[in-house]
Order: structure tokens, then C-alpha cells, then sequence
């Protein structure tokens, strides 16, 4: 389970609709308690590809990022990033580019009227769907 405050995922979805067509991106940071993730800082990341169907991290941001995460004892449990015009799974490109099986790797799609937020956890070519709780 990995649970998400709804003001962060609206500033998730805001960022997310002011870049779109491109993806947006970013880190989400929290603390864990047992296989229970909890979020509490989210980081918005400027997408250095200005892709619509890619993201690269700024490395400059990245860093401060994860040295502000340290700075305030929180743990890195993943990204996120935004499908504009695909669904909310992760693409061959995602997939391949998933390093650390631990991670969460959460999907904003945007395709439809509903944006669709969703977490995997994802391991060479399967991505397993993790209960996500937005409140």
C-alpha cells in the first residue's frame, strides 16, 4: 500500500495539466512502515527532454531534491511521471528504464475526462499495480 495526501496529488495533477502536452515529472519521498509506504514531500522536476512520450529528471534538481530529503529524514520511495494521451501503465519505455524493483513508480494519465493516478512496483518486464490510497 502506499497512501498519497490529496493536496499532493493535486499539485501532481496541476503541474501535470500546465505541461501537458509533454510529460511531467518528479520524486515523491516519505517514510515506510513495513511494506506500507507513506508520502510526504512531493517533488516536482522539470522533464530536461521536453518529450511527449519521455522524461529525463533535471540531474541539478534531482539532487537538490534528494539532499532535501535527507536533510529532513525522508526516504526516497520513487517518482512520478505523466502519461498526457496514454494510460496510466507503464510503457515498454518505462519498464525498461525501472531500475530499482523497490520503487514506486506512479502514473498520472490524462487521456481521459478523469485523470487516473496509479502506483507499480516493477521488476524487468512486469509492473505489479500497488494499492494506492489518495486522502
Amino acid at each position: 500500500m502506499i497512501k498519497l495526501k490529496k493536496t499532493d496529488f493535486d499539485r501532481i495533477l496541476a503541474h501535470a495539466q500546465k505541461e501537458a502536452p509533454i510529460e511531467a515529472c518528479g520524486l515523491i519521498a516519505g517514510h515506510k512502515d513495513g511494506d506500507d509506504k507513506y508520502i510526504d514531500k512531493v517533488y516536482i522536476l522539470t522533464n530536461t527532454d521536453h518529450a511527449e512520450e519521455h522524461f529525463t529528471l533535471d540531474p541539478r534538481e534531482q539532487l537538490a531534491a534528494v539532499k532535501d530529503m535527507r536533510a529532513n529524514g525522508l526516504e526516497q520511495l520513487g517518482n512520478w511521471h505523466s502519461h498526457p494521451v496514454s494510460p496510466s501503465r507503464p510503457s515498454d519505455e518505462d519498464k525498461r528504464l525501472a531500475f530499482d524493483s523497490t520503487a514506486s513508480y506512479m502514473i498520472l494519465s490524462l487521456m481521459d475526462e478523469t485523470p487516473v493516478l496509479n502506483s507499480f512496483r516493477i521488476k524487468g518486464d512486469t509492473a505489479e499495480k500497488e494499492e494506492l490510497i489518495i486522502e
